[in-house]
């Protein structure tokens, strides 16, 4: 969605009913289908429907590290799909395909579509260490640019010399979502962190450390997309979709490097669909009450919290420091602990999170009164993002 461009006519009609994960784990032991599938019937089951009412999946992969839609929809028995999808794309994909399914269900082709991701992340293929596909890696490889937290490396210390800040800033994101993370049962980090801890841990690619690093695990992770209206008769309430925006800068799309090409390293896709997500839900960002940002790495917090207006330029980890974004703070990041804390799930589980709070079922970590929520998915060059509110006409 671009300036100017007329509203998205699925804002405020489609919504979030039903969230379905698996355990995440280091070695699931099992296929790939099988957590899919699991995810999506827990979905379906979360929000008080039946695979029978199921017509719609969409589904990501990154380099062929998943099952397809139409095969998730062949084993679940679906008696009549009639939109499926597959998108190649990593943590941009989840509100991205979130906004294909809800103009999917505006436009009449899907009633109740099915978005997940699954993977064995942890003990198949791992994005972390994996020699990522693409055009260019032949020419970075030679160099020793050869997995993808060296790429992202080279954003967070452009953007720490830009801003003034050091690796205390990027210490700042992980003892804060660790702290959110120690009540958060799937977490695979539950353990308190401190600065001091965190800073006598080695450098994994400078200026990184191992909890400035996403968490790889096996699992999957599902969300039920369909009407508000339909929403309102399930089971909880609706989580609605109020605003939307996806984007890309110039000389993205090129392979998992092509953030390299970038002039400023110290911005990143959020500053391009920032003024487009905010106009389409009709608010500004200190209207809403909490974010769920994608952290596939601690400094994609720093430049979303920046780049949507959340935070000023050079500010965003004294917020944090601050305890602005902990438990009791005015402004609630990534309150399961993140992909850095629970899991890497590419971003679904970032989605899910924010459904659960938006409907209170959060346990100890649920932000009381919260009605709205910012969720990003993607970290570099390109990504999309979504405003989710509580369906008033049901929580009041």
């Amino acid at each position: 969605m671009s300036r100017g461009r007329q509203r998205l006519s699925f804002l405020g009609s489609t919504a979030l009913a039903g969230v379905g994960m698996t355990a995440l784990t280091k070695a699931s032991g099992r296929s790939v289908m099988s957590l899919a599938t699991e995810a999506c019937r827990a979905a379906v089951d979360d929000a008080g429907l039946s695979l029978a009412d199921v017509d719609g999946i969409i589904s990501f992969s990154f380099n062929n590290d998943s099952v397809s839609s139409q095969a998730v929809a062949t084993v679940l028995g679906l008696p009549k799909p009639s939109y499926l999808v597959d998108v190649s794309l990593g943590g941009q994909a989840p509100a991205f395909l979130i906004m294909q399914a809800a103009a999917a269900i505006e436009t009449g082709m899907a009633k109740n579509v099915l978005v997940f991701r699954a993977l064995n992340g942890r003990s198949g293929q791992r994005v972390g260490s994996t020699r990522a596909p693409g055009l260019a890696p032949g020419f970075r490889y030679p160099y020793g640019l050869t997995a993808y937290p060296q790429f992202i490396a080279m954003w967070a210390r452009r953007f720490l010399i830009e801003t003034g800040g050091d690796g205390r800033d990027l210490g700042a994101v992980a003892v804060a979502q660790r702290a959110w993370a120690v009540d958060n049962p799937r977490a695979m980090r539950r353990s308190p962190l401190t600065i001091d801890q965190y800073l006598d841990s080695p450098m994994i690619a400078d200026p990184f450390r191992a909890a400035d690093c996403t968490t790889e695990v096996d699992g999957a992770c599902a969300v039920l997309v369909t009407s508000r209206a339909r929403a309102s008769d399930l089971r909880h309430d609706p989580v609605v979709i109020q605003g939307a925006a996806y984007g890309t800068g110039k000389r993205s799309g090129l392979d998992a490097g092509d953030a390299l090409l970038w002039p400023d390293m110290t911005r990143n896709y959020t500053s391009i669909i920032a003024g487009d997500l905010w106009g389409s839900a009709g608010i500004t960002p200190a209207d809403v009450d909490m974010a769920q940002l994608y952290d596939c790495f601690s400094s994609s917090v720093l430049l979303a919290m920046e780049g949507l207006g959340l935070a000023g330029r050079g500010e965003a980890a004294d917020m944090i420091r601050e305890g602005h974004t902990l438990p009791g703070g005015r402004l609630p990041v990534n309150t399961n602990g993140g992909l850095l804390a629970e899991g890497y799930l590419h971003g679904m589980n970032t989605v899910a999170e924010a459904v659960y709070q938006l409907q209170g079922r959060a346990g100890t970590r649920t932000v009381e009164g919260a009605e709205s929520c910012v969720v990003t998915s993607g970290a570099l060059t390109d990504g999309s993002a979504l405003v989710l509110t509580r369906d008033k006409r049901i929580a009041e």
